[in-house]
């Protein structure tokens, strides 16, 4: 009588402690649970200790943690007709852990999905060169829609990042084309810019040296020193035009 006592005892005390480990339930400082009682939600509790009711109590755990979500490479028709390859890079975190629970099935199924789509839409209704120079623009554009279309869930999307942008071959040549005819423009423009400062300062030496008689002798001797100054053989005199003109004058 004694053993069948204290064998139901130890019985006893077994399911005592099973269901105590069942109802008893920790959660990180960045984790929350979702209570459903009977199937209705009664609740987001934790972090910290806390008490189910076994067989009733139902918990889902929910990281409140930021998410980084890797966006697939998509296939993006811009604008204009040209197609590249994009992916992105998605931060978003959970704020209403009921919501995110209640709402929808899966919330990181359900945002890596939305992004996508919301990517090529997106996308879609640029150039090329708004997508290459104007990132920044886009990408607070991306957060914003799916902010909005998110927020639904419970969720709050913090940021968005088009990582990288794959152009076609034959686009990266012919925008390489394209920057090297811009090179050439600018050296064009700049050496014509040259030529009409320096012409505009020749034109004001000349006015110069006419309105000073004085002066045309002494760039004249000036010429005449720096030629003698080099080692050769042959000596060269400039003769000035005015002095030439006089001559066949008189003939």
């Amino acid at each position: 009588m004694f053993e069948i006592f204290s064998g139901g005892f130890v019985f006893l005390l077994f399911i005592v402690g099973m269901f105590l480990f069942m109802s008893l339930k920790v959660l990180n400082e960045y984790e929350r649970g979702v209570i459903f009682r009977l199937g209705r939600v009664i609740g987001a509790k934790g972090p910290g200790l806390i008490i189910l009711i076994p067989v009733i109590d139902k918990m889902a755990r929910i990281d409140l943690r930021t998410v980084t979500l890797d966006v697939p490479p998509q296939d993006v028709i811009c604008k204009d007709n040209v197609t590249v390859k994009v992916n992105a890079v998605v931060y978003f975190r959970v704020v209403d852990p009921n919501r995110a629970v209640v709402e929808v099935e899966n919330y990181l199924l359900a945002t890596s999905k939305l992004s996508q789509t919301t990517l090529r839409s997106v996308l879609g209704q640029v150039e090329l060169d708004e997508l290459l120079s104007a990132r920044e623009v886009i990408n607070h554009k991306l957060q914003g829609i799916l902010d909005s279309q998110t927020e639904s869930w419970g969720i709050k999307v913090i940021n968005v990042e088009v990582k990288q942008i794959d152009l076609p071959v034959e686009m990266q040549r012919a925008m390489a084309r394209q920057a090297e005819a811009e090179r050439e423009r600018r050296a064009k423009i700049i050496a014509a810019e040259g030529e009409l400062q320096a012409s505009q300062k020749l034109a004001e030496a000349a006015r110069m040296m006419e309105s000073s008689p004085g002066t045309m002798t002494l760039r004249y001797l000036q010429t005449i020193r720096e030629m003698s100054a080099e080692k050769t053989t042959h000596t060269v005199v400039p003769l000035p035009i005015d002095l030439l003109g006089a001559i066949f004058s008189k003939k």
